[in-house]
This record gives C-alpha cells, sequence and structure tokens, in this order.
C-alpha cells in the first residue's frame, strides 16, 4: 500500500477484499413483510450484516438481535482514547452482547468497529465507581482482563453467566481502579517473547471463553 493512501480507502480494500458485497435490488413482487426495508428493497443492500439480515430495517435487525442476546457485558476503559475500542465493539457484536461499556472519555474512535455499533446498547461511564454501581444494579459480576499475580487463566476459570468483562488500556493494562472493583481477574496464556496481547485481541479471547462455556453453537 502506498504511504499517501487514505486510511479509509485501506479499511474500504481490506474489508470488501474488491468485491461486490451484499445484494442489488429485490425482484418484484417485493415479499410483504414489516421487516423490510422500501428503500433496500429498491436499491440494494449493501451493508455489513449476516445475508439473514438482507433488506431488513435497522430497527427490525436491534429488534430481533435484542430477542437472542448473550447475558454478558463488556466494558472498556477509555482514558487515552484506545484505537483498540472499534475493534473490541465489532467483536462484541459478532457475539451479540447484552451491551457495550465505555468507561472514562465518551468520544472514541469508531472506524474500527465499521458501523456495527449501531446494532449494540453502547453506554457511557465517567469512571469505574459508576460502571461497578451500574453492573450492581443489574445482577452482573465484574471479571477483569489482564495479566497480573494472581490472574486465574481463563482457560479454566469459571466465568458468571452475568459477567461484566472489563478490559483496560493498550500498554497499561487495567487501572488500579478496575482491578480492585473486580470479583475476579482472568489472564489469558502466552507462549511467546511479547510482554501482552493485544487488547482486540484478548476481548475477543474472554468473549469466545464465555461463549464456549454459556452458548450452545448457532443452528445451521
Amino acid at each position: 500500500m502506498a504511504e499517501d493512501q487514505p486510511d479509509d480507502e485501506f479499511v474500504e480494500r481490506e474489508d470488501h477484499e474488491d468485491r461486490e458485497v451484499g445484494v442489488g435490488p429485490h425482484p418484484l413482487p417485493w415479499p410483504e413483510d414489516t421487516r423490510f426495508d422500501p428503500e433496500l428493497l429498491e436499491h440494494g443492500d449493501r451493508r455489513n450484516v449476516a445475508d439473514a439480515y438482507r433488506y431488513w430495517s435497522h430497527e427490525a435487525i436491534v429488534a430481533d438481535l435484542d430477542t437472542r442476546r448473550h447475558s454478558f457485558h463488556v466494558a472498556i476503559e477509555n482514558w487515552q482514547h484506545d484505537l483498540n475500542i472499534g475493534t473490541v465493539v465489532r467483536t462484541a457484536n459478532a457475539f451479540n452482547v447484552e451491551g457495550v461499556h465505555i468507561v472514562g472519555k465518551k468520544r472514541w474512535n469508531r472506524r474500527g468497529a465499521m458501523v456495527t455499533d449501531k446494532y449494540m446498547h453502547v453506554h457511557h461511564h465517567e469512571d469505574i465507581d459508576a460502571l461497578i454501581a451500574w453492573s450492581s444494579a443489574n445482577d452482573l459480576q465484574v471479571v477483569g482482563i489482564d495479566i497480573m499475580p494472581g490472574a486465574v487463566p481463563i482457560e479454566t476459570a469459571s466465568l458468571p453467566k452475568r459477567t461484566m468483562f472489563v478490559f483496560g488500556q493498550e500498554g497499561p493494562g487495567l487501572s488500579d481502579e478496575a482491578c480492585a472493583a473486580s470479583s475476579m481477574v482472568c489472564s489469558i496464556a502466552q507462549f511467546g517473547s511479547t510482554r501482552s496481547i493485544n487488547v482486540g485481541v484478548a476481548a475477543g479471547i474472554a468473549m469466545h471463553a464465555w461463549i464456549r462455556e454459556h452458548s450452545a453453537p448457532p443452528s445451521a
């Protein structure tokens, strides 16, 4: 890639791989279903959505996801405008989590989310204390993810059915306040020379660990 190539052009090529995504206009007669969006039926649906949701309105997709969201949440500390937040949100959408929480700065870089945040319930909390209060009110146990003395290997941990995962910033990891507020801190086994795993990758591993323990595979 040329050094002067715009980032958004790179994202477009990376995600679409130079092929046409989605479907074109729906042939007549159109299906009589209130979930379908007339404009999408007429002009086609090129959104980054699963095939089962082609031509559905945004509201209909969110409503359907709400009927089967998994009973865990994901929180990301945002003290330094971490660019990985978008990746965490996109992964949370893939696992259809019940909620995503931004702790600290309200503004975050949405590019990595690839618009998936529009299908999520995104909450903001000023600090860890506010997140903990919200979690307690909603019967969620806070589980931090970090490498630290005393951390429980996530490979052998039993995760709560109602979990609030908390992820720290890239580099410094979880804040001291988040560690202290967690009922359990889990680590992810590593076997190479690097000190830590990218937080976007760590989030995906943690969410999948919960899925493996508590959720049946989707039907084909």
